[in-house]
């Protein structure tokens, strides 16, 4: 099976790309498609919608996994950020209908055991649970390939994650 995760975001939305084959997995590749501040928000929202389709056309993912959106204060950052998960989700809706969300708790616990570890904890696992050399970069690119890896390891269960 071959996972696609996302950490969505405005300014870069990271992406990565994990294959799993029983519980062995692999990673395939990782990256962020990133926009600039200044230009207008449709046409940054265009670019991260074109880069995901990109994506989805060169890796042909099985399934996708989003990480939900969490904001505790700044509504604006939130509706951006909200916006661009949108145009992902509907990127990546033109290639499946296998579409799953997780919680920024599900994946930390998913990935080192325990809901409240740390953004380096986090990192250090995928580092080690895909036996890399070194952490994927940006920060945002290894979110995505530990969302992938949390849909890999979620298992038959996965199905209750699914979008709906």
């Amino acid at each position: 099976m071959r996972v696609l995760g996302i950490d969505p975001g405005y300014a870069l939305m990271g992406w990565g790309i994990v294959d799993s084959e029983g519980s062995r997995m692999r990673l395939v590749d990782y990256g962020c498609v990133e926009t600039r501040k200044g230009v207008p928000m449709p046409d940054r929202l265009r670019a991260l919608q074109l880069g995901i389709r990109d994506v989805v056309a060169i890796y042909h993912p099985d399934e996708i996994a989003f990480e939900e959106l969490f904001f505790a204060h700044n509504v604006t950052t939130a509706l951006m950020v909200g916006a661009a998960r949108g145009v992902a989700i509907i990127a990546a809706a033109e290639h499946t209908n296998r579409l799953y969300e997780y919680t920024p708790m599900q994946i930390k616990q998913a990935v080192t055991g325990n809901g409240k570890a740390d953004k380096k904890a986090v990192q250090q696992m995928v580092r080690l649970l895909l036996r890399l050399d070194e952490i994927p970069r940006p920060d945002d690119a290894a979110d995505a390939v530990a969302c992938a890896i949390t849909h890999i390891q979620a298992g038959a269960g996965r199905e209750n994650f699914r979008m709906t």
